[in-house]
């Protein structure tokens, strides 16, 4: 059964990657799908006290988004849909984590936003690159903050019937 991701997003695709699965990347997903598939979609957000936080539209969005993190905690909220097809069998899930960042000065903000890093980005930090050094901890899934929460994705995989035996290894 072949996997498509249903995602540009080059975060997702390295998790998938670097995990084993072999799939395809599909901008017109249901049109593309040929044969018996699973598509997987998702989108992530961060939360603090109650607001939603996207990507930052602009060096200003970045600037707050990592003040108001500066020395809190602050949720990584990810949703999950994935459809079997032909059958349109469903399963959807979120997926929250915590993150505890570190307190940040203005020059540390500054060196941060100057790397370009914080840009395309929800909540405009990586943890997987250089905002990780000011993560001291989480609670929940490390996968989940970069963009994909890689246990609750195969665990939905294989309630849909997907086999790891399928993928070459």
């Amino acid at each position: 059964m072949k996997l498509i991701l249903a995602s540009s997003s080059e975060r997702r695709a390295r998790i998938l990657h670097d995990a084993g699965l072999s799939f395809s990347v599909a901008d017109l997903v249901a049109a593309r799908a040929v044969g018996p598939s699973i598509i997987i979609a998702a989108d992530t957000v961060v939360v603090l006290d109650g607001q939603v936080l996207g990507k930052p539209r602009s060096t200003d969005d970045a600037r707050r988004m990592l003040q108001l993190f500066s020395g809190r905690t602050h949720s990584v909220v990810t949703g999950v849909s994935l459809v079997r097809l032909p059958e349109i069998e469903r399963r959807q899930f979120v997926e929250t984590t915590l993150v505890h960042f570190a307190p940040l000065n203005r020059d540390e903000i500054s060196r941060y936003l100057a790397t370009e890093e914080p840009y395309d980005k929800a909540g405009a930090y990586a943890i997987q690159g250089r905002a990780g050094r000011y993560i001291p901890r989480i609670e929940g899934c490390y996968f989940n903050i970069v963009g994909l929460p890689l246990s609750h994705t195969l665990t939905a995989l294989h309630e849909l019937g997907w086999t790891e035996e399928e993928e070459p290894l």
